[in-house]
């Protein structure tokens, strides 16, 4: 039996009507026996159609996409719209108070927690509301990222592939519409696995777009307008705001990365010094970097390279190292 979710909202999701308020999820803290933080939240209904469920701050220190769902929401009149939009800007709302990836009241990735649980930690607990609330009203669902502080990402759209060969055409034929400059198809393997909003979104049927507009914490100009056209062109799709003003997609150029092997991770400690930038074209064994021992200033450093061919999607942002940490990872032309 599915357990309800504790976490409440003002907001009538079946009304008409543009409505700001706040989700309302439960925290019991000494200074607040039966308190609750409020999440962001907007509903604009008009009528019958499609529902669009847009969705940033998932990571707590990405700002791209969390700037562009509250201009949208700002904007965006009730008689814009065809059908229903609800953005939600900063999902993981103490993330984003806090500046950081992970939630600093249970350190829980919101990524790596779907779907979560009703009655589990607060992390675990909004990521069951999206799974068992939200996913299930939407026909299309928009989960706007970054590389946040510990990755620098090209610009680009991202999907899982798709389980059918119809459904995953229609993933293809969205990341065309959304126009990121670059999108690739993912295998899931280098990140959160059947954990994500969108390995969930894809079991439950709802298309789902994801971006990475940037990284290192800080504000793209470009990735933030890439996110604003491309959502408002998403809308415009599949009818829920066809009238909304937005310049055309220019296309986008199709890539892949098919498993964990076009991932490079560290294998030690140290100061990495990258040789290769982000949308360079590498070779396999050529060299990707050195890393230099924090303990030992005469060792040699120790000499990374490339274990696939093909372009470099995303590099490490800070310089200082551990083992295990991230460090490339790259992308090839999507085979047809």
């Amino acid at each position: 039996m599915t357990m309800k979710s504790r976490i409440l909202t003002p907001i009538d999701y079946e009304r008409d009507g543009k409505f700001s308020d706040c989700l309302r999820l439960p925290h019991s803290t000494d200074k607040s026996a039966y308190g609750w933080i409020p999440i962001p939240i907007v509903s604009i209904k008009n009528g019958d159609g499609p529902t669009a469920l847009l969705i940033a701050g998932n990571h707590g220190d990405e700002y791209e996409g969390q700037l562009a769902l509250r201009k949208l929401a700002r904007d965006l009149r009730q008689e814009d719209v065809s059908g229903r939009v609800i953005i939600i800007p900063s999902l993981n709302f103490p993330a984003v108070k806090a500046g950081r990836r992970v939630s600093p009241l249970d350190e829980g990735n919101l990524n790596r927690s779907f779907p979560g649980k009703a009655a589990g930690t607060p992390t675990e607990m909004i990521a069951h509301y999206i799974s068992e609330v939200m996913l299930p009203m939407a026909d299309l669902a928009v989960d706007l990222h970054s590389g946040g502080f510990s990755l620098d990402y090209i610009q680009c759209a991202l999907i899982r592939y798709g389980r059918t060969p119809r459904e995953h055409q229609k993933l293809l034929d969205l990341m065309e519409v959304f126009g990121a400059p670059v999108s690739f198809v993912s295998s899931g393997d280098g990140g959160g696995g059947a954990t994500t909003l969108n390995a969930v979104a894809g079991e439950l049927g709802v298309p789902i777009i994801t971006t990475e507009l940037g990284g290192g914490a800080t504000l793209s100009l470009a990735g933030l307008e890439i996110a604003e056209n491309g959502v408002k062109r998403l809308l415009k799709h599949i009818g829920v705001a066809p009238n909304i003003l937005v310049p055309p997609s220019s296309g986008t150029e199709l890539m892949e990365v098919p498993n964990r092997d076009f991932f490079v991770y560290s294998d030690a400690d140290g100061i990495f010094e990258p040789t290769a930038s982000i949308g360079q074209t590498v070779v396999k064994g050529e060299l990707a970097g050195r890393l230099y021992s924090l303990d030992d200033p005469v060792r040699e450093p120790l000499e990374i390279r490339f274990p696939q061919s093909g372009r470099i999607a995303c590099t490490r942002f800070p310089s200082l190292t551990s083992r295990g940490d991230c460090l490339f990872s790259l992308m090839r032309p999507l085979a047809h």
